[in-house]
């Protein structure tokens, strides 16, 4: 999700006001006159411009289609099962798992806690981890077996193929037609297994997703900016589309799927990052149907540190252009319709946006420098389509989403857009590097998002050990930061004070990034890991 691309378009357009102007009049006025000859290092600047900035407002266009698609198709929005099941089908739930010692007995508690006959359900915890977790995660299996659950602990030591690794060896001994998979951080509700499972009596269903909630929305201001982006994607994104009846995506977690849909599409394979975008557009290939259910709400944990939601943006991002690599030349060579064809390139592709945005920043400063001032006709044959095209389709997206899911108090996330935008920006450098690494076959390792067992502002972020190193990062966002100050200084001294505001939401969101990645953890209390997470169980669960 990529908030910043659009937005930064009317940006830029505002920030060389009259750049159009100087072009007609100072090359094709001049040229078809035969007075002048075309400064060539000007349109070298001008003509990649130009491009950059077409390019990002088709994406900013997007944003408006996916609002028009969710409203238009409301008709066919999924809320109750169409036939129910005369005997229940067996289930088996997945958990996998990589040190994550603090969230483990949660989620197992939770899990077992799940309405549903314990004689069709069979529990499998995949534990990849390589630290305390494996005696945290073994116990609590014991104990909740010893307790009647049908609950099984499986460790892998070599971790190939990361979660999708542990996915597809569960599969060698699961026992359920169906596949309920939850990450760590997660806590389904009890009635999670029954308000989903009578949807696969539906013999052409191979997956229902349902929609995140957040554990910990007000623990601080950054969790509930991560809250509208996601809720934007939840609600408007995996909406629009599974009512328009496009490809979507399982989302890796809080979803059940068709054990034969998973085989028809060749299993679980580990080339991306994003294994369950991949297996999904796969599965939908070979004719299986997706539902998401916006009603059904499973909650988890939001990222607290900024690198802990650096880390996982910049996976996402990495993983679907991996997959768009990989997974839309199919996709254009399939039977299925033109339009599902152009959502999946829109879908996939929007990463691409990032690097972009990279090019658009670095043309900027001499864009301005070359630029004339235009009047009031260009401004309103140029600047007015793309402010609409851009900025006003960030905007409108995540209100709608926020609109829909709290009638009555939605506005207040006017307060919060400046800040959302600020964070898109400041996701930049992070992400483009992960796009430019899945561009060119880079491949890494399944970097997991830390989680803590943080659910309200009294709770603290213990088990510094899961943090990562910060490295160069942080530097170069305050660098990049500083360098839009001098934007606004030039922006300032030629008396384009109207793009000021806009600038500084580029400084705030650099410096923002930046700050939080080398400050975390700074104001925290105890540091020592927290005992809390080996409660003994209730007895009787």
């Amino acid at each position: 999700m990529n908030v910043c691309a659009s937005f930064a378009l009317f940006v830029v357009v505002n920030s060389q006001k009259g750049l159009v102007h100087y072009f007609k009049s100072q090359f094709l006025d001049k040229t078809f006159k035969g007075l002048y000859t075309p400064n060539g290092f000007d349109l070298a600047l001008l003509i990649p411009y130009f491009v950059v900035m077409v390019i990002l407002a088709g994406y900013g266009i997007h944003r408006y289609v996916l609002v028009y698609m969710y409203y238009r198709n409301r008709r066919n929005r999924t809320i109750e099962p169409s036939s129910i099941f005369a005997e229940l089908p067996r289930i088996t739930i997945q958990l996998p798992i990589y040190n994550e010692q603090y969230v483990i007995e949660r989620l197992v508690e939770s899990i077992c806690k799940l309405d549903y006959p314990k004689d069709k359900l069979d529990i499998q915890v995949l534990d990849d981890s390589t630290d305390e977790t494996v005696t945290v995660a073994r116990g609590a299996v014991e104990r909740y077996a010893a307790l009647g659950h049908p609950i099984t602990y499986i460790h892998r030591t070599n971790r190939a193929g990361f979660k999708a690794g542990a996915l597809q060896n569960g599969l060698l001994t699961a026992k359920g037609e169906l596949i309920a998979i939850f990450d760590a951080d997660f806590v389904p509700p009890e009635d999670w297994l029954m308000r989903v499972v009578h949807h696969f009596n539906d013999p052409e269903i191979g997956m229902v997703q349902t929609r995140w909630t957040h554990l910990n929305r007000n623990y601080s201001f950054l969790t509930e900016v991560e809250a509208i982006l996601l809720d934007g994607h939840f609600v408007l994104e995996h909406g629009g589309r599974s009512r328009s009846q496009v490809f979507f995506n399982f989302n890796g977690t809080a979803g059940m799927w068709r054990r034969q849909a998973i085989a028809d599409a060749g299993g679980w394979e580990h080339d991306t990052l994003t294994e369950d975008t991949d297996l999904s557009y796969r599965a939908q290939l070979a004719g299986w149907k997706f539902k998401y259910l916006q009603d059904v709400e499973c909650p988890a944990e939001l990222p607290i540190e900024m690198t802990a939601f650096k880390t996982q943006q910049a996976r996402w991002a990495k993983g679907l252009v991996q997959t768009g690599k990989k997974i839309l030349p199919k996709v254009f060579r399939s039977k299925a319709p033109f339009r599902v064809k152009v959502e999946a390139f829109y879908h996939l592709s929007a990463n691409l946006s990032y690097p972009l945005m990279i090019v658009l920043s670095t043309l900027l400063m001499p864009a301005m420098i070359i630029r004339s001032f235009g009047g009031w006709f260009q401004m309103l044959v140029i600047d007015l389509p793309l402010f609409l095209a851009s900025t006003f389709s960030i905007s409108s997206f995540y209100l709608v989403s926020q609109k829909e899911l709290f009638p009555r108090r939605w506005p207040r996330t006017f307060l919060y857009l400046p800040f959302l935008m600020a964070l898109g920006i400041g996701l930049t450098l992070t992400n483009t590097r992960a796009v430019i690494e899945a561009l060119l076959g880079i491949k890494s390792a399944f970097k997991r998002t830390p989680k803590y067992r943080v659910e309200s502002k009294d709770d603290k972020a213990l088990g510094q050990k899961y943090r990562r190193r910060l490295g160069l990062v942080p530097w170069l966002e305050l660098l990049v930061g500083t360098y839009f100050i001098g934007m606004c200084a030039y922006a300032f001294s030629s008396g384009n004070y109207w793009t000021i505001p806009f600038l500084l939401l580029f400084v705030l969101g650099y410096w923002y990034t930046g700050l939080m990645s080398l400050l975390q953890g700074r104001f925290e209390g105890r540091t020592e890991p927290r005992e809390a997470h080996t409660k003994p169980f209730p007895v009787g669960v």
